[in-house]
């Protein structure tokens, strides 16, 4: 296809993902937007836009937590790296416009996804708190795996990683313990409520009467119970207050910093629309993405006549090293597979950050491949990829299939952070294939049973499971139950990697030494 077909294609795929990014944009709709203006409050996306500095990048994550599922696109809750006062944050913000901000099972997959991301990036964290808790239609999903949410405050806490709270309406039962457990608490004058049971649970459990205020409002917070460290007049008077905790956290970054200047690549990021065409069958060189994201768009590649399939190469990205892993040719053969080891192996010895730019369809298969040792080669690169210490930032640009997406890094190998193209498509194997060797089992099943095989139902069978896999192997679906961070714009692939290399920075880049176990030669 040519590149005008390539980037109509891509251009069709985007809009899809913005209508979605629209619904989670709009949170509970007008009716209840207007609602909670009129009682003289912010909105979520209002409250972070006042507390990160002016003109500086939000990097929202996981906006389409929850997608085709019974909840709302978004899950009621805002999470992103944002910089407070030079500083870069992980920010939460529950959105009270959707069912009160209460939580559902993917709110919160969304709020541990965020403290994963804080924790190994060494990010401190600011909760904008207004929530109703449980929504109890779904307790049986949140109640067990909902405690991880406070473990997760006390042990980046203990890990000196600051958690601050401002809390600008209901934080009650369970979700007392997010201030409860934070460094740094901020309540609102006449709006902040926290208890761990509301009047008419206390008048229920114990005859005593009590009102919001006395029970567990922020003036007693701050007078009686010391919960609240700071008091704040109003909502824009707890964000700047929230502002100046961060400037006095005295946080300093434990990477490297990066080059002081750098050179922007020398090909438009525009033409990255460009590149991957519809059909991911068709190859396409991912140098093409490389030289129009990293710095001057400079790339040394490293085995580039051995192993073609899988390119490799040092570069720079906003200033900071990086090797780079993409897939040239979809499949994953023996020699692509052991230089991937020695290169992670590499990286690690210099204390450089992989990216993986994904385009696979696996390992290759056959009986020559096989008695050739692609089985111990694969382990080999995974293995290193597994025990790599380096930050890793994974971008799914064409197929991630099969143990391929394992050995590229992905979601289960925990990358530091995962985004997705429109143009991604992750599963097992291929819709085609994978109904293929449906059909193939079925008609030795109906063979060895001595049965004749019927070819119609089979058509039926291959058209459905076709169809179904491909569902599920589209960006929508797989950013809707959080396995990447968000699907981005291609021409956005620079600042998006610039941003998590940054964030990466906040803590220590060191690689592993050695600690790779056992490679099977």
């Amino acid at each position: 296809m040519t590149a005008a077909e390539n980037r109509a294609a891509v251009l069709a795929k985007l809009a899809e993902i913005e209508a979605e990014h629209a619904k989670a944009l709009a949170g509970g709709g007008p009716k209840y937007t207007e609602r909670h203006h009129g009682r003289g409050k912010l909105l979520a996306r209002e409250r972070v836009e006042l507390l990160v500095d002016p003109d500086s990048p939000f990097l929202e994550l996981s906006p389409l937590a929850g997608w085709g599922s019974e909840y709302p696109v978004g899950a009621s809750l805002v999470t992103g790296i944002g910089v407070i006062e030079g500083t870069e944050c992980l920010i939460t913000a529950n959105d009270p416009t959707v069912r009160g901000g209460a939580s559902n099972p993917w709110t919160l997959r969304k709020a541990l996804r965020a403290d994963e991301i804080a924790l190994a990036n060494r990010l401190p964290v600011v909760n904008l708190v207004e929530s109703g808790g449980a929504d109890l239609t779904g307790q049986k999903e949140i109640f067990i795996p909902g405690g991880a949410l406070f473990r997760d405050l006390t042990r980046l806490s203990a890990a000196g990683i600051p958690t601050v709270a401002v809390v600008f309406g209901n934080s009650t039962a369970g979700g007392a313990y997010v201030p409860g457990m934070s460094d740094h608490v901020i309540m609102v004058k006449e709006r902040s409520k926290v208890f761990l049971g509301g009047p008419p649970l206390v008048k229920m459990a114990t005859g005593e009467e009590s009102d919001d205020e006395s029970l567990g409002g922020a003036e007693m917070h701050a007078r009686v119970s010391g919960l609240a460290d700071h008091f704040a007049l109003d909502e824009p008077d707890a964000l700047r207050t929230a502002r100046r905790v961060v400037a006095r956290l005295n946080w300093r970054k434990q990477g490297p910093p990066p080059a002081d200047d750098y050179p922007e690549p020398l090909f438009d990021a525009e033409e990255l629309l460009d590149v991957v065409p519809p059909d991911l069958r068709t190859p396409f060189d991912p140098r093409e993405v490389i030289v129009r994201v990293v710095d001057g768009s400079e790339f040394d590649e490293f085995k580039p006549l051995y192993g073609p399939s899988l390119v490799t190469g040092w570069a720079r990205l906003h200033g900071y090293p990086v090797g780079v892993l993409a897939n040239a040719r979809g499949v994953l053969f023996s020699a692509e597979s052991q230089k991937a080891a020695q290169f992670v192996q590499l990286a690690n010895q210099r204390d450089i950050p992989l990216i993986f730019l994904h385009n696979t369809t696996g390992y290759m298969v056959g009986k020559e491949y096989e008695q050739g040792g692609i089985i111990k080669h694969g382990a080999q690169m995974i293995n290193a990829v597994a025990n790599s210490r380096v930050p890793h930032i994974s971008l799914l640009i064409g197929a991630s299939y099969g143990a391929g997406h394992y050995g590229m890094c992905g979601r289960a190998y925990e990358p530091r952070f995962l985004f997705a193209w429109p143009t991604a498509k992750s599963a097992v194997m291929g819709p085609a294939q994978l109904a293929g060797v449906l059909s193939i089992v079925a008609r030795q099943s109906a063979a060895a049973r001595g049965k004749p095989y019927d070819e119609e139902a089979d058509a039926a069978l291959r058209a459905m499971v076709e169809q179904r896999i491909e569902a599920e192997s589209l960006p929508l679906f797989l950013s809707g139950r959080l396995y990447d961070d968000g699907v981005i714009d291609p021409r956005d692939t620079r600042t998006v990697l610039g941003l998590c290399l940054s964030a990466a920075h906040s803590a220590p880049v060191e690689g592993v030494r050695g600690g790779f176990g056992v490679f099977r030669m």
